[in-house]
């Protein structure tokens, strides 16, 4: 039951039940119910801005952005969230701000069903299915899907890091970098697993971790077609195909694809074995060795060769198992190329064209190539 003082109102109203609009934009062909939201529309096409800001002569096409430009210099914020009390200066900003309360997602990704609060981000999300990259780096030609990447990237070229952790001087280029990095502080994970319960500090963690529970894994290699959850674990697997090796020891010179690798290989040089076995005591590098190591203490062989049954305690076992069954030899020797099924094997074969014998007696300081050996040669001094 609304109510009009003139019948032209009441004509324009009951265009919004009809669903008439009349008006339309000969250009790209949208539709409008008012002639004035056509004619504003139009200012798209020509790029006519009438509204001009006295403050920071910034021009706009509506009246209406002018004024909610005037708050920013006001600081006026007129409209105020119930829920949490924010304030906006834009009563636009302010019904997207409520989405967060109510969960709304108007709008969804029509390739992969992402679903989002603001018409925007969907538009920045469609181009990672188009592919497109509309923002550049005039430094070093980047291009981005979306524009506040851009202004993300210019920091390591301008070197700015503005947003500062005040516990430990941590700086980052990003304002949610930082949050995430709080948490790190605050130990606060508010990212939940419906399945496992599993606690993240970023959402972006629990997206990918739900993976594991869908076997989606939307990454894919175009040379060997690998599939992968996570796209870092794309771009690490892409350096077996380039040959790339970013990550470089400053003690041997020696280089890995991943950062991972290289810390691992820097307890060589530190002598650290940070994983220990409760047991017999003994230390270790990586933890995927302890893991394997307390399998001797409990007798668990989960890896198991499908053609003559063999068991063994690590993957690798088996793996390098398996090529006595299938003749591959991967590594080959540079001086008289022999070839051999394990690397361990081709490491005591150099020692032939080296002549290192690492293995010593410590009675009559004979020395050998191999372990075995030695053990062999001391049963003559003790009788064995």
């Amino acid at each position: 039951m609304s109510e009009f003082t003139q019948k032209g109102s009441l004509r324009r109203h009951m265009r919004i039940h009809t669903g008439e609009k009349p008006y339309k934009c000969a250009v790209c062909m949208s539709e409008f119910t008012l002639q004035g939201s056509l004619r504003n529309h139009m200012r798209i096409h020509n790029g006519e801005k009438p509204y001009k800001c006295a403050v920071c002569m910034s021009e706009f096409t509506l009246k209406g952005h002018l004024r909610g430009n005037m708050r920013i210099h006001t600081g006026e914020k007129p409209y105020k969230c119930d829920v949490c009390m924010s304030v906006f200066t834009r009563t636009e900003s302010l019904r997207k701000h409520m989405r967060i309360h109510t969960g709304e997602k108007p709008y969804k990704c029509a390739v992969c069903m992402y679903e989002f609060t603001i018409k925007e981000r969907l538009k920045d999300h469609m181009r990672i299915h188009t592919g497109e990259k509309p923002y550049k780096c005039d430094i070093c030609m980047s291009g981005f899907a979306v524009k506040r990447s851009l202004r993300n990237h210019m920091r390591i070229h301008i070197g700015g890091k503005p947003y500062k952790c005040d516990l430990c001087m941590s700086e980052f280029t990003q304002k949610v970098s930082l949050r995430n990095h709080m948490r790190i502080h605050t130990g606060e994970k508010p990212y939940k697993c419906d399945i496992c319960i599993s606690e993240f500090t970023r959402k972006g963690s629990l997206r990918n971790h739900m993976r594991i529970h869908t076997g989606e894994k939307p990454y894919k290699c175009d040379t060997c077609m690998s599939e992968f959850a996570v796209k870092g674990s794309l771009r690490n697997h892409m350096r077996i195909h380039t040959g790339e090796k970013p990550y470089k020891c400053e003690v041997c010179m020696s280089k890995f694809t991943l950062e991972g690798s290289l810390k691992v290989h820097m307890r060589i040089h530190t002598g650290e074995k940070p994983y220990k076995c409760d047991v017999c005591m003994s230390r270790f590098t990586q933890k995927v060795n302890l893991l394997n190591h307390m399998r001797i203490h409990t007798g668990e062989k989960p890896y198991k060769c499908d053609v003559c049954m063999s068991e063994f305690v690590a993957k690798r076992n088996l793996r390098d198992h398996m090529r006595i069954h299938t003749r591959e030899k991967l590594y080959k020797c540079d001086v008289c190329m022999s070839k051999f099924t394990l690397k361990g094997s081709l490491k005591v074969h150099m020692r032939i064209h080296t002549g290192e014998k690492p293995y010593q007696c410590d009675f009559c300081m004979s020395g050998f190539r191999q372990k075995g050996n030695l053990i062999n040669h001391m049963r003559m001094h003790i009788g064995e």
